[in-house]
């Protein structure tokens, strides 16, 4: 008796040494080979091998555990059955290992290029790309397992109707927060004004609401479809320079050349000096109206951005 169990723990012993042995030498290889790469990767100019080298970190464990299984099958003796069972196992392992290295580079990639503005900088679209991802990933895989996706596909839009009514609100922010990256009026950094007189800057646009910092450094959380439906003004669009009249007032009796002259001359000066100025910029002044205790004046100036234009006043 006792022979036989230790004639089947031998038996084992193979196996189970194959996938520890496998394991180990994945987590060698996260531990050693990855840094080296991440540094090679840091050197080239070509940006998108630091995202892939970030990319292979974590699933590369999935990948060592897949051939590990492999090993330790066919050093069983096992039915046929068996050892197809677990090819096919191991095989849909290796999918999702390689499903998930694509999605944290997809991510990764849509950020880097939202980062240099080749794409709006909002969260939305980082998310929908792994969504797209594992999607797809998880169809291969229970395609792989022989579970056909055709009635399930099937199934899923029967069921969509009812989930679609149960998470009405929420897919109406998800279409508004799209229709706003479409439409491309509102874009990450922007500088905007809501119909309830709050304003900030745009820090993200999710799946659900819009983010925006306010100057005070508070958060103001905005569902997509209350952006979407309300007038917003954006400060940023066409560009981010805007035009500011700073209204004034001299004495009766003032010599209104004179004056005109002088604020003329200071009015560059600010516009050149000021670090929310345009120094090329000429300035403007206009008279207005005559006011019960002056003779009031307008100054045309042109700040470099909506926020600073306290500054230049």
């Amino acid at each position: 008796m006792i022979a036989a169990q230790l004639g089947e723990l031998r038996a084992w012993s193979g196996p189970i040494a194959a996938v520890l042995g496998s394991l180990a030498l994945g987590l060698m290889v996260r531990r050693f080979a990855i840094p080296v790469l991440q540094r090679a990767a840091a050197k080239s100019k070509w940006p998108l091998d630091d995202i892939l080298v970030y990319a292979l970190r974590e699933p590369i464990l999935l990948v060592f555990l897949a051939l590990g299984l492999r090993l330790a099958i066919r050093l069983l003796d096992v039915a046929s059955a068996t050892e197809q069972l677990v090819a096919r196992v191991t095989l849909v392992i290796g999918i999702v290992a390689l499903t998930w290295a694509v999605a944290r580079f997809a991510a990764g990639a849509t950020r880097l290029f939202a980062a240099r503005g080749a794409l709006p900088g909002v969260s939305i679209l980082a998310n929908a790309a792994l969504f797209i991802v594992f999607l797809i990933g998880f169809l291969v895989a229970l395609q792989t397992l022989g579970i056909a996706i055709t009635p399930l596909i099937t199934a899923l839009g029967v069921g969509g109707l009812a989930v679609g009514l149960a998470l009405q609100d929420t897919l109406a922010n998800l279409f508004a927060g799209i229709r706003l990256l479409a439409g491309g009026r509102i874009r990450r950094g922007d500088y905007v004004k809501l119909e309830s007189g709050h304003e900030g800057w745009v820090e993200d646009i999710a799946w659900a609401a819009t983010t925006i910092r306010e100057g005070a450094n508070s958060m103001i959380i905005v569902p997509n479809t209350k952006l979407a439906q309300n007038t917003v003004v954006n400060y940023y669009l066409p560009d981010t320079e805007q035009i500011h009249v700073v209204n004034l007032g001299v004495a009766y009796g003032s010599d209104l050349d004179q004056v005109e002259r002088a604020v003329i001359e200071e009015a560059r000066q600010t516009q050149q000096s000021s670090r929310a100025g345009v120094p090329d910029f000429q300035p403007v002044l206009r008279f207005t109206a005559f006011g019960d205790f002056s003779v009031n004046l307008a100054v045309v100036l042109r700040t470099r951005n909506f926020p600073d234009r306290a500054g230049l006043q």
